[in-house]
């Protein structure tokens, strides 16, 4: 089988793919990517003499190159996209090119291919918020109601996707997940801003009161949980994928990484919250255990361990993309100097 992987050299999509030739070892994997300021070939420098792995540096905007890179190929797992809250607050424009727009392309061009399954990766956050001490969880009937550009730009790719299934009978999935973790998270995410800026010495940034709830979920158990969907999952379908079963907020999240590193909780900087944010998210995930037989298998204490440590082990990796036009960008959202 031969894959298009859009987004291959983020966080989650390169993990992918190295999770993919390991486990399928007869298949092909062409990597679509822009590499804007989030995409980063180090991530995939161990695999890049693997002669089942092609890497195409282009935007999924770009119509005609969507179409040179779809040529025989059998699947699409879509990844690409504009994927964080803040800097869609900042300007939404983008999210919205790559994320709607570019999102369209690549079906536009997977029908014209007959691809034999499209795959969208989505986000619990398209859901909205739910209230603290809450039982509800979202699930996959669970209405929309996105509160960012970024999550309204996510929300809109999905209906895209959905709409490719029922008008023109492309063979669709969509995975809603939470939270990922684990190697090569880029550092301006919540959990990679607060191991490295503790490794520098620096403070954790804390929105509010902190008591923001989020899911975990290990990036590994991420992409098994794809492979199952491909593998089992029915076309037309959506799946929730998640890893915790109970409630752990930021701060909660943040006192963990102190205590891994042997720091006081002098190390967390309260700092004004950002517009419009949500306060509990969850995800219900008994439909892919019931349908796909998917179990998360990574313990969120023991990888966020492991997490940690492969921040230690690897600066060389972080260490410059914190600096320049990251740093100018870190300093004006947390009003910092």
């Amino acid at each position: 089988m031969k894959i298009l992987v859009t987004g291959g050299a983020g966080f989650i999509g390169s993990n992918f793919i190295r999770y993919w030739l390991a486990k399928h070892p007869d298949d092909a994997i062409v990597n679509l990517d822009k590499l804007t300021y989030a995409g980063n070939l180090e991530n995939l420098k161990d695999i890049v003499d693997n002669n089942r792995y092609t890497f195409v540096k282009a935007d999924i905007c770009d119509a005609d190159a969507v179409d040179r890179a779809m040529q025989g190929v059998d699947t699409v797992v879509h990844f690409a996209a504009e994927s964080h809250v803040d800097r869609s607050i900042m300007d939404a424009a983008p999210f919205v090119m790559t994320n709607v727009v570019g999102t369209q392309v690549l079906l536009d061009a997977a029908m014209r291919h007959h691809v034999t399954r499209f795959h969208h990766v989505s986000t619990d956050e398209v859901f909205g918020s739910l209230e603290l001490d809450a039982e509800e969880k979202f699930n996959e009937t669970t209405r929309y109601n996105p509160r960012s550009p970024y999550s309204a730009s996510k929300a809109g790719s999905d209906h895209l996707v959905r709409a490719a299934f029922y008008t023109h009978g492309l063979p669709i999935t969509i995975t809603n997940t939470e939270n990922n973790y684990g190697p090569y998270l880029f550092p301006e995410k919540f959990l990679s801003l607060a191991i490295t800026n503790l490794l520098e010495g620096k403070k954790i940034p804390m929105y509010g009161d902190g008591k923001y709830v989020r899911d975990w979920l290990y990036v590994e158990d991420h992409c098994r949980g794809i492979d199952l969907v491909l593998q089992k999952g029915k076309p037309g379908e959506t799946y929730c994928i998640g890893g915790l079963t109970q409630d752990l907020n930021n701060l909660e999240v943040a006192q963990k990484l102190l205590a891994i590193l042997g720091k006081g909780e002098e190390a967390i900087e309260f700092v004004k919250d950002r517009p419009g944010h949500d306060r509990r998210y969850a995800v219900d995930w008994s439909k892919a255990r019931r349908e796909l037989g998917y179990e998360p298998l990574y313990y969120f204490d023991t990888y966020l361990a492991k997490t940690v440590q492969w921040y230690k082990d690897n600066e060389a990796w972080w260490k410059p993309i914190k600096s320049g036009k990251y740093l100018e960008y870190y300093e004006k959202q947390y009003n910092l100097s």
